[in-house]
């Protein structure tokens, strides 16, 4: 009873200051500056009780996503220096996800010797990741015609940004990157696709050796995977304060009011993956038997970090172990969530659908829905293997339009608000890898329900539950 009745009064409070600050911000009302700071702490003083009840990580992390928006809006100077805060956490993370990736795709290979499987999941995953990738690009292309979000943009006399310069890829050097040439450098330049491809032969080589020299391997690497969810559990204590920071950052550098600016083509984005994940997720969830409740909170924690951080790399590891919580083995989750990664990128290759047409639309083009479609499946291409490069799908767009003719001064237009589109795009991608990786284990039977997984294939699962 205490805890719904602390929930209600934080609600009340979030309420009431939401339209404290609309009635101000469109001069309906003109409400002194005092007035509106103190409605919005003792807001968050309301939402800290609430936390110290509900006492779970996904709380405390909306919690110190709050206060550093907060922090972001009223000490902007303060929340600039806070990122140092977001770029431990994400150091951190990224320290988990080459061993752990190793440990569990060799132990889920190697320890069932079962090579057909692997092959088997190789192309059931592509299948699948093509047919999801492909509906969400033509939903991308339908919600951004249907809002014509870049006509009437006037371009800006000056434009200062400016992209790293990446080199145009051809389809020998998007094979070669899937690769690995030296694993070391692929582990230091966070190559998740290379990492993988190297752990899978690993894994076959260990399964094709006598038991007496495999054995010993199975068990160090099975260890090693258990301690990098160990590892992952303690990091996890810092999450909340390296998500508050991202925001704190990004509000204090951008300010609140990039929230209003370029609304329009925003609000298309979030229409749009939000009609990809209710006509196009959901349907696949129920159709494979997914138990969408338990589903959904166990994304929870990922997604939120992914949102805050705008890194799916970031969301790796607790994503891994909470679908193999729900009932994926390990061995699915391992192999399909990290090519998933470079394959499956659901809200990108969304995102980039719609962004290629607004250029088109801002520069005053006209496009065939055949042109459409040619510029959209070149940029697919393009974005495979990239995931390191910063800001990598604004250098996709980048290299696109000068390939098509298109001018590039709206794509400096869409720097303004790309890490809002990110913080959507990058959940997106999460929520549609999680996905798939009950997907591929109802595919091959193997998906279990949680009460019915066994002891020596749990994980230890953080939580701040009694």
């Amino acid at each position: 009873m205490k805890l719904k009745k602390t929930g209600l009064i934080s609600l009340v409070c979030i309420t009431i200051s939401a339209i404290l600050a609309t009635l101000n911000y469109y001069q309906w009302l003109i409400i002194p500056p005092d007035v509106l700071f103190i409605s919005r702490w003792i807001t968050i003083l309301t939402l800290i009780a609430w936390g110290f009840q509900k006492r779970t990580l996904t709380a405390w992390i909306f919690i110190f996503m709050v206060i550093g928006a907060e922090i972001g809006h009223d000490f902007p100077q303060v929340a600039i220096h806070l990122q140092v805060l977001s770029k431990v956490f994400l150091k951190l993370i990224k320290a988990v996800v080459a061993p752990l990736l190793f440990g569990t795709l060799v132990y889920g290979i190697a320890g069932h010797s079962d090579l057909k499987q692997v092959g088997r999941m190789g192309w059931k995953s592509l299948v699948y990741f093509e047919a999801v990738t492909t509906i969400a690009l033509f939903i991308g292309l339908a919600v951004i015609n249907i809002s014509k979000a870049g006509v009437g943009i006037v371009k800006p006399k000056e434009l200062t940004e400016q992209l790293p310069q990446v080199p145009t890829q051809s389809v020998d050097d998007i094979i070669l990157h899937i690769f690995p040439e030296n694993i070391a450098k692929s582990i230091a330049e966070g190559q998740i696709l290379q990492i993988v491809v190297f752990s899978i032969l690993f894994g076959i080589a260990l399964a094709l050796v006598k038991p007496a020299k495999r054995e010993p391997m199975l068990k160090a690497v099975d260890s090693l995977s258990e301690v990098m969810f160990k590892f992952t559990n303690i990091v996890m204590y810092f999450a909340p304060v390296g998500v508050g920071a991202a925001i704190a950052y990004t509000v204090g550098h951008m300010g609140l009011g990039i929230l209003f600016y370029l609304l329009q083509l925003l609000i298309t984005l979030y229409l749009g993956l939000i009609v990809f994940l209710l006509v196009v997720l959901l349907p696949i969830a129920l159709i494979v038997g997914v138990p969408v409740k338990a589903f959904v909170k166990a994304i929870a924690e990922p997604v939120s970090i992914a949102f805050a951080t705008t890194s799916s790399e970031a969301a790796l590891p607790r994503a891994m172990e909470e679908m193999n919580k729900l009932g994926v083995p390990k061995k699915i989750v391992a192999f399909v969530m990290p090519t998933g990664y470079s394959f499956n990128l659901d809200g990108t290759t969304l995102y980039l659908s719609i962004a290629a047409v607004f250029v088109a639309q801002a520069a005053g083009m006209h496009l065939t829905f055949g042109h459409q479609l040619l510029i959209v499946f070149t940029l697919m291409l393009t974005s495979k293997g990239i995931a390191g490069v910063p800001r990598a799908s604004l250098v996709i767009l980048l290299g696109t339009a000068a390939s098509f003719g298109m001018p590039v001064w709206p794509i400096f237009i869409i720097l303004g608000i790309d890490e809002l589109m990110d913080m959507a795009r990058t959940s997106v991608n999460v929520i549609g890898n999680c996905l798939a990786t009950v997907v591929i284990a109802k595919w091959e039977k193997e998906f279990r329900k949680p009460e019915e997984t066994p002891v020596a294939d749990e994980v230890a699962v953080f939580d701040y539950q009694d």
